[in-house]
């Protein structure tokens, strides 16, 4: 039967949990049935969501956006409780190290072959754009240093606040290393519990349809049949809905982004209150690079790497003497073998990168891995799940017959942020200067450039990277955060030849309060374990 068009979209039916389901399951539920904090008694929407009992989610996204604050403030969750369940810590950007040139020598970290891209704007940005008055300071101070304080605390190994700053505000701006597993249980229990969220744990056998295309229900071993309005794919890189059901063709980036493989390992930290780096340290590799994450209890480090350029065997050679020399890890005792120790945690994933034409088919949107997934190199894939499902729950269509339109105006930001994604994650690899390894050399290929990201590049050389390059509002990437990479790779940008005095009377106060910032918050700021240490025993104020 062809489903009405003036069906109201009351059922909402999610396939898959992990982060990405129940992200989406905890902001629906948020945004339509919780008033002030409390569970309405008549929910406007009913939300199942069904989870395979004999697939595991993937479990090293680890890293998040300062955007996590804002979603977990609106799901309802303590930050506190956050924190002490899913062993979280800060996080304020991410560290390069090594990306800018060949560097054979062990590097020391935050050695000089090495930039932060930190999640704080320039300082004074909506007063001025403080880019074309560094240029010509650039052979004295760093981009990060001169307009953000975040560089220096962040080498201090500083917190963003202190323990007496409520929940979720800040000194600086901050997203979170955690427990992907923890944080998956946690959602769940909010979910299940103060949410009202419908659990099945089953396998969903078959998809049935209506005559305009539209899924009607699902049917599931267990369960029977599960009628819905609305279906929510989560189920990774299976993509049972989008992928497997409605045929949206997938869209490869191998060609333009090459790593199509991964080794994640656990170690525990040489001593019990070893510092905790307050951002994510991603050290440039032969043939890709490695995540160095700092939690409470532990360490996860990675290697991305490329099987084109290397094997798997010589991949975990890489990784395992990149633990050999960390020092902050657990040192091994003179009768074992450091490599062997440890081989069993290591573990391997596959990445196939690229993502879907589209997110929304019909009564169908993907979220997650079951959208697409690039790389993790700058987290993008929790802020990706986070804008698709904020989008999903502020714009569900009251009825079906406008569920195209809301579809279509989604679909085409969707593939904006894609495309800004990949441009972003290969402008990483295009400015780099290292030469030893093929990997890189091939990475600046112009074959495998983007035309859009060549066209920016070419236009760089002339002027600085400003909104004016996004034709689009909220990027997931502002201007600020090409500069931060730019300038940090040392990318050259020609000297402004015409620059206002009243202008560069403003930049310098900008400049110098930023350094005034940089002294008062190191002087007043605890380091990350400290933080951490003093959330587990008091935790923050709540407003």
């Amino acid at each position: 039967m062809q489903q009405a068009t003036h069906t109201a979209i009351n059922n909402i039916v999610i396939v898959g949990g992990g982060t990405a389901g129940w992200l989406t399951a905890a902001l629906l539920a948020a945004e339509h049935n919780v008033d002030k904090g409390q569970l309405a008694h008549s929910p406007k929407l009913n939300i199942t969501l069904i989870e395979s009992p004999d697939v595991a989610t993937i479990g090293v996204g680890e890293g998040t956006w300062p955007s996590m604050r804002n979603t977990l403030d609106k799901i309802g969750i303590s930050e506190t409780e956050f924190i002490r369940q899913c062993d979280a810590s800060f996080k304020q950007g991410s560290r390069f190290i090594r990306w800018q040139y060949d560097d054979t020598e062990h590097t020391k970290p935050f050695g000089s072959n090495q930039y932060l891209h930190p999640f704080s704007l320039p300082h004074g940005h909506q007063e001025l754009d403080l880019c074309p008055f560094w240029l010509p300071h650039s052979d004295k101070v760093s981009f990060a240093q001169a307009v953000s304080n975040q560089d220096a605390l962040t080498q201090l190994g500083l917190a963003p606040k202190t323990i007496a700053t409520p929940e979720y505000h800040f000194q600086n701006n901050y997203g979170y290393h955690l427990d992907a597993g923890k944080f998956s249980q946690l959602l769940m229990q909010h979910c299940t519990e103060k949410l009202g969220i419908k659990y099945v744990r089953d396998h969903v056998t078959q998809v049935h349809s209506h005559a305009n295309g539209d899924i009607e229900s699902l049917a599931t071993k267990e369960h029977g049949v599960i009628l819905g309005d609305m279906f929510v794919d989560c189920s990774g890189t299976k993509s049972l809905l989008l992928g497997e059901h409605f045929n949206v063709p997938f869209l490869c980036q191998k060609a333009v982004l090459f790593n199509d493989s991964a080794l994640a390992i656990q170690v525990p930290y040489a001593e019990e209150n070893s510092p905790i780096a307050s951002c994510t340290l991603s050290t440039a590799q032969p043939s890709g690079w490695i995540w160095d994450i700092g939690l409470p209890t532990r360490k996860g480090v990675g290697y991305v790497y490329s099987s084109a350029h290397c094997s798997d065997d010589e991949a975990e050679q890489t990784l395992r003497a990149y633990l050999t020399n960390d020092t902050s890890t657990k040192p091994q005792s003179a009768s074992s073998n450091a490599l062997d120790s440890r081989k069993q945690e290591c573990r391997k994933l596959n990445i196939n990168p690229g993502y879907h034409a589209k997110c929304w088919q019909n009564n169908c949107i993907a979220i997650g891995m079951a959208a697409g997934f690039i790389e993790p190199l700058e987290a993008s894939a929790l802020a990706l799940v986070e804008w698709t499902a904020n989008t999903l729950a502020t714009q569900l269509p009251t009825h079906r017959g406008v569920m195209d339109t809301i579809a279509q105006r989604v679909n085409e930001r969707y593939e904006r942020h894609w495309q800004q994604i990949i441009d972003f994650l290969k402008l990483h690899y295009v400015v780099s200067r290292r030469e030893v390894d093929g990997y890189w050399r091939d990475h600046r290929d112009a074959t495998s450039i983007p035309e859009r990201l060549q066209q920016q590049l070419d236009l760089w050389r002339y002027q600085a990277p400003s909104s004016h390059d996004i034709s689009y509002k909220d990027p997931l990437f502002p201007a600020a955060s090409f500069q931060y990479v730019l300038y940090g790779m040392g990318f050259n940008t020609a000297l402004p030849t015409h620059i206002k005095p009243s202008q560069q009377q403003v930049a310098q106060r900008l400049f110098s309060e930023n350094q005034q910032k940089v002294h008062a918050l190191s002087q007043s700021l605890p380091s990350n374990r400290d933080l951490l240490n003093k959330v587990r025993q008091f935790g923050f104020p709540k407003i």
